[in-house]
């Protein structure tokens, strides 16, 4: 079953920033969650980075409002437990072709990554219209993805990997990018000191990025 484009796409449409989630503590998982959506950034990537990642997801889902999706992705057993802790997305680092099989299996959408044209072919050959490009700025950043707009035009990117603010703008002005990922809005000192406001602020900021 090729990728649900429509499913995949009303998602990434709502914000223009895509926040990378790195949390292992389960206490900060709503209150983070409230202050993204608060500030405008509602679909959530929690990596399955940490061992309580899916507990992580799970507290987040229950935050209204917010569209939570499993990062770091990378088999069929992590996209079962993305869909049994309430995650609307996967989202993984590569797009290999058993990811791909197992993805048909699964009622929600994966973003798959590549980091090369040939990689991106193989993936629209499967269905696959909405790509993330990672690590994004150490293939090469926006020009990169400037220089696939033209040869590969039916191909929509999210680009993820040391993204600032700065730099997300610039690839925001790319007819190919929908969105891109991040975590400079959530700072590790102001998740952990409990700063929440300041993480909203941040997040009010990257909202307004488009445009």
């Amino acid at each position: 079953m090729p990728q649900d484009a429509n499913a995949i796409r009303s998602i990434l449409t709502l914000a223009p920033v895509v926040p990378v989630i790195i949390l292992d503590d389960v206490s900060k998982a709503r209150p983070l969650a409230e202050a993204l959506v608060a500030g405008g950034l509602p679909i959530l990537e929690v990596t399955l980075r940490t061992p309580n990642a899916l507990k992580v997801m799970e507290e987040m889902a229950k935050v209204t409002g917010a569209i939570v999706g499993s990062g770091t992705v990378r088999n069929s057993v992590h996209m079962r437990a993305s869909v049994d802790v309430g995650c609307r997305f996967m989202v993984s680092p590569g797009a290999s072709p058993r990811l791909l099989d197992a993805a048909d299996d699964v009622s929600i959408p994966l973003l798959p990554g590549i980091g090369t044209p040939t990689e991106a072919m193989a993936a629209a050959e499967r269905g696959y219209s909405f790509l993330k490009f990672f690590p994004a700025e150490a293939l090469g950043g926006a020009p990169v993805l400037k220089a696939f707009a033209s040869p590969l035009p039916d191909i929509t990117f999210c680009p993820t990997g040391g993204i600032d603010a700065v730099k997300a703008k610039t690839y925001l002005s790319l007819p190919n990018v929908i969105c891109v990922g991040g975590s400079w809005v959530m700072p590790n000192d102001a998740i952990e000191s409990g700063d929440f406001a300041r993480i909203e602020t941040l997040a009010r900021e990257a909202s307004a990025l488009r445009g």
